[in-house]
């Protein structure tokens, strides 16, 4: 009897550790973008109670459910894989991930969400290499780092917009979605005196309803089809890896999604550009994705 509870007692044991390994999982994919496989990873939201839910659709609203946004990446000289059925959504409301795959042009794109200390460097890079990027940046980034901002805007960069607080679209109302951006949007205008055009879905995450309401409001919604797990300021693992990550999976009409407070990133960069120049690639001009974006739909 003793030996039969034991038994017992060892099963419930282990199926505690599994349950437990498999949260510690998930909680550590909360936050993270779909960035080092580059396929979509389901993403735990937690309400303003603390309760985790994985879909937020509205009752009655149609095209309100979550998605993520996530590519498979298809290595050197291939296209990656979007998810079946996303980029005629894109297309459908003014939106890419990826721009004129007949032609070896690249797009370099900056997330700032706060500022680490690179991006003076990445700026010297592209001036200096008279390449341009789009700068997706939040409310708190144009307030405290005014002189950056102002340098990109001078230097011939597009900044973008990555919403007022970093908030996930999908969770918010329609009016909320317009403060978040438009809010964002006139602080900008009122310091440079020109209004964003790209936006950038915090987190990847959006929903056919998102894509309406900020396409209405004027935006092109940017993914990307090139990301990594550059954003862990605590994992740099040197400028190699970063340029090797980014050179194995080139390919015609990328966009890519580099974060600016990686130290690799700003080490890496000169030389990713000199050597996608040297396999025959060029650096687009930004500003021909809304063209694009506009033709396509």
């Amino acid at each position: 009897m003793k030996r039969n509870i034991s038994h017992v007692f060892s099963i419930v044991v282990i199926a505690v550790m599994l349950v437990l390994t498999l949260r510690t999982i998930i909680m550590a994919e909360i936050g993270r973008p779909a960035a080092d496989t580059g396929e979509e990873i389901p993403r735990l939201l937690s309400d303003s109670s603390g309760d985790t839910y994985l879909d937020i659709a509205a009752e009655g609203v149609s095209g309100n459910s979550l998605l993520q946004w996530g590519i498979v990446r298809g290595g050197p000289g291939r296209q990656p894989r979007p998810d079946p059925g996303t980029p005629e959504l894109l297309a459908k409301y003014n939106s890419l991930y990826i721009g004129d795959t007949g032609k070896g042009v690249i797009y370099l794109t900056f997330d700032e969400g706060y500022e680490k200390g690179y991006t003076s460097k990445i700026l010297d890079v592209l001036y200096e290499n008279e390449v341009n990027a789009i700068f997706f940046i939040t409310g708190p980034y144009l307030e405290k780092e005014e002189a950056l901002v102002r340098r990109m805007v001078e230097e011939g960069h597009a900044v973008g917009n990555h919403t007022v607080s970093h908030k996930s679209l999908p969770a918010l109302s329609d009016e909320e979605i317009e403060k978040e951006t438009t809010g964002l949007d006139r602080k900008f205008y009122g310091k440079f005196g020109t209004n964003m055009v790209f936006l950038r879905p915090p987190k990847g995450e959006y929903s056919e309803r998102t894509l309406k309401v900020t396409s209405d409001l004027g935006y092109i919604n940017v993914f990307w089809s090139f990301a990594y797990d550059d954003w862990n300021t605590s994992n740099q693992r040197g400028w190699e890896y970063a340029y090797n990550k980014v050179i194995k999976n080139l390919h015609n009409g990328a966009i890519l999604l580099l974060h600016a407070v990686s130290s690799d990133n700003a080490e890496a960069l000169d030389a990713i550009i000199k050597e996608a120049r040297r396999q025959g690639y060029e650096f687009g001009n930004v500003y021909d994705l809304e063209d694009m974006a506009r033709r396509e739909n």
